[in-house]
């Protein structure tokens, strides 16, 4: 019996070596090409540049490395190698992106080099390392086929500032790069203006011995050319406005939510207006996306029936290759991170819990509700009433000196919120909106009239609403929010709505969980970071809020392809619900973005908040 074995462990040998010789002889697997080309401009790339900048490395055996690889066009042009170097810095991240057009500045760039090899160096070598890589880029071009990003001609200033503060802290580490060749000593100052008259191609006050001058000359001039360059193409080339539903998506998702609207708190969500729509090919589900920072970020559930909703998610998906963007969701269901996770391959990760309120069993007695009702109770003596009405019984006027209201309530230049948050008060097409609001008629006459406080609540389904914003005069008594919820909470039946989504509380779990008796020292720690960001994004702050109403709490998720997507997935996160943003000079501002076919908020107090992520 041990013969046989030994025979077939000796036969099988043979066969193994085969298999591994045909491997390595077929080159790389097609989808780690983009990487794996990435990684070479990006090393040359900073050798390229090291071999620019330096002279002494241009002369030492690592640079032989970048003699052979794509894009060292020659030790002797130190200007050629600066600017190779940048733009191959600058084309890693679309190969590795599977960007179409940096494949194609592949395919030109490597032959390109290839020549540079032979005219400057003489060198066979160089030449066939060149031909070497691109023949994977041209076996594998069917793995670059992403197209561009939504562009406007912001990224052109972008780049313009970018490229300038780079070419400038570049520029003078190549102004200091000869200092036994520099006359005299001269001061940062004169070393900084040099660089700047150089990046214009002109003469500068340093002054150097021999032939230094003009490869500091040349170098500097590159990278003026290559900033001047990169900004004209970004500023020419055709705009792609920002994502916008367009009128027809906007009715068919109405439609959607009339059938289906009852199943997701968040489903009227979909209806903000600078989201993006993929529909199932059936069209009975559909996913709202925004594309922000290259992530593909969809909010809450698909919409629609629950049978098309793989449809959706793979036309979600489809769209997210052909672009090469980075799938994510923010704030879905247990039910929607169940089918997302089983049709994608992606991971979940329980984000926080979202506070909804039963209203046949709320009522302000008893001592868990004496807070609140103390609060009301007291808000109330001081002369506050609340009103309690849908959008469509609002007279245009009235809703006027709401929305007005709370955009000068709203605390901040940037309106917040993406996934929890409609974006607008009061519009026609939304006349099955709650507004809840709060009037003290014997105060003196502000610009709003005797309006006080405003909450606004979105239909969920037939018989629910979910909480959108709440504002507040800064004036008016503290107390004001649990005034409005608790009335809504009342005059809820009146209306036919038997539930109420409050507030979403980001990691009340863990809040919870630490600081019951018995918790370990990991989650104690959890909390306790927890607590300390809350000085700043106030998450402990919304989960007490909340609490005061005795919810029940259903669990929210983030889907996400992988760990390493997180950090890019939060900052994501954090523009697209107006935590990061460039402020822009308000004449600049767009009013207005036209359609597109590509188609977490600061967590603000409930003094004056939104709905938070």
């Amino acid at each position: 019996m041990s013969v046989t074995v030994e025979g077939e462990t000796s036969a099988k040998a043979p066969d193994h070596r085969r298999g591994r010789l045909r491997r390595v002889l077929s080159g790389p697997r097609p989808e780690t090409v983009p990487a794996l080309v990435a990684r070479a401009c990006t090393l040359v790339g900073f050798l390229d540049i090291a071999a620019g900048v330096f002279p002494s490395f241009r002369h030492s055996r690592v640079h032989t490395l970048a003699e052979v690889l794509p894009g060292a066009l020659g030790p002797f042009a130190a200007a050629l190698a600066l600017s190779a170097g940048v733009l191959l810095l600058l084309l890693a991240h679309g190969l590795r992106r599977r960007k179409r057009r940096a494949w194609r500045a592949a395919v030109f760039l490597l032959p390109a080099g290839a020549l540079a090899q032979l005219t400057y160096r003489h060198s066979l070598i160089g030449v066939l390392v060149s031909l070497a890589l691109l023949a994977p880029l041209l076996r594998h071009r069917g793995e670059f086929t992403a197209l561009p990003d939504p562009r406007s001609r912001w990224r052109a200033l972008t780049n313009f500032v970018l490229m300038g503060a780079g070419s400038l802290l570049l520029g003078l580490v190549v102004v200091s790069a000869h200092p036994d060749r520099m006359l005299g000593y001269p001061s940062l100052a004169d070393r900084i203006t040099h660089v700047v008259y150089g990046l214009f191609g002109f003469e500068g006050p340093v002054g150097y011995q021999g032939d230094t001058s003009w490869t500091v000359a040349f170098s500097l001039g590159a990278l003026g050319l290559l900033t001047a360059l990169t900004t004209i193409y970004l500023a020419l080339r055709p705009e792609h406005p920002a994502a916008r539903l367009t009128e027809d998506d906007e009715a068919r998702l109405r439609s959607l939510l009339e059938k289906h609207g009852g199943r997701d708190s968040l489903g009227h969500f979909a209806l903000r207006r600078d989201k993006a729509v993929v529909f199932s090919p059936s069209g009975k589900a559909a996913v709202t996306y925004r594309v922000v920072s290259g992530v593909m970020l969809a909010s809450g559930d698909p919409i629609g029936d629950v049978e098309a909703w793989p449809g959706a998610i793979e036309r979600f998906m489809d769209v997210a290759k052909t672009h090469s963007w980075t799938p994510a969701v923010m704030g879905c269901s247990e039910t929607g991170g169940e089918v997302w996770t089983r049709e994608t391959g992606l991971d979940a990760l329980e984000l926080g819990d979202e506070a909804v309120v039963d209203v046949a069993d709320f009522s302000l007695a008893g001592r868990p509700m004496r807070n609140v009702r103390q609060m009301v109770k007291r808000i109330e003596r001081a002369g506050y009433e609340t009103r309690v009405r849908r959008v469509r019984d609002l007279g245009e006027g009235e809703l006027d000196r709401i929305r007005r209201a709370a955009q000068d309530w709203r605390g901040t230049d940037t309106e917040r919120g993406f996934s929890m948050a409609l974006g607008r008060v009061g519009d026609p097409a939304d006349g099955d909106c709650l507004l809840a609001t709060a009037h003290k008629a014997d105060a003196e006459p502000g610009p709003y009239g005797d309006l006080k406080a405003v909450l606004h609540f979105v239909p969920w389904g037939t018989d629910g609403v979910s909480l959108d914003l709440m504002r507040r005069d800064r004036a008016a008594d503290p107390g004001m929010n649990e005034l409005l919820i608790v009335a809504a909470l009342q005059a809820a039946p009146r209306l036919g709505v038997r539930r109420v989504s409050l507030n979403f509380a980001m990691f009340r779990a863990a809040l919870a969980r630490g600081e019951k008796i018995g918790a370990g020292p990991v989650l104690r720690a959890w909390r306790g970071l927890l607590v300390f960001l809350s000085r700043w994004y106030q998450i402990e702050s919304l989960y007490r809020f909340n609490a005061k109403f005795r919810p029940r709490w259903e669990p929210r998720f983030v889907v996400y392809g992988s760990s390493r997507d997180l950090p890019r997935l939060g900052l994501a996160a954090l523009r697209a619900e107006g935590f990061v943003d460039l402020p822009l000079p308000r004449a600049l501002r767009r009013r207005t973005p036209p359609p597109c076919t590509h188609r977490l908020p600061e967590t603000r107090l409930p003094e004056h908040g939104v709905r938070a992520v």
